[in-house]
């Protein structure tokens, strides 16, 4: 991404943060134009960093960049109040447009989330179960469905085993569902897997 702004020929500062604490850390030192965060991190989701820095710095305009399709969390993140979501697959070719739209102000969605969007409020006003989870345990449901074990998940979001087994438990209840097999099979049914 560095090189990509770099060779649009403007002058940029561009920081990096490689966890969710030294993006907050990066963020209160120095008065940015634009945050690019990505929504997986070690530590702390991106969506729990993002509803940071918008309380911490309102008026910083967010480009959310996630490997995820749009249809699993744009609409998360549209509204915990970043101002923009890209892929990463499209990222090379609209990363500079998504930049400077939401610098100047604007809100910035590719195509495919646009389609997400209008999805969304074409749906009936009843939720599906999932709907009603937290960030968090929405991304350990994601986890849970594509094959990682309890331990595995733990140790690549830097939470305790007993942490993220709770979490598993109010996902499971959430959901009125009793085994992570059949977490699978609704993250299957409603397109939320890798």
């Amino acid at each position: 991404m560095r090189e990509i702004l770099e060779q649009a020929g403007a002058p940029v500062t561009v920081g990096e943060a490689a966890s969710a604490a030294e993006g907050l850390a990066l963020a209160r030192k120095q008065s940015w134009d634009t945050v690019v965060l990505d929504i997986t991190m070690p530590g702390r989701s991106g969506l729990e960093l993002l509803k940071e820095l918008k309380s911490e710095r309102p008026n910083v305009p967010v480009l959310v960049l996630s490997v995820h399709p749009a249809e699993q969390y744009a609409v998360r993140v549209l509204r915990a109040g970043a101002s923009g979501y890209l892929t990463k697959e499209s990222a090379p070719e609209e990363l500079l447009t998504a930049i400077r739209h939401i610098v100047r102000g604007g809100r910035y969605i590719s195509p495919s989330v646009g389609e997400t969007l209008a999805d969304d409020l074409g749906r009936p006003a009843e939720q599906l179960p999932h709907h009603g989870l937290s960030d968090r345990e929405f991304e350990i449901m994601r986890l849970l469905a594509s094959g990682r074990r309890v331990s595995e998940i733990a140790e690549q979001l830097h939470l305790s085993v007993k942490t993220v087994s709770t979490y598993r438990a109010r996902v499971l209840l959430k959901l009125n569902l009793r085994t992570t097999a059949e977490i699978m099979r609704y993250a299957i049914k409603h397109d939320l897997g890798d």
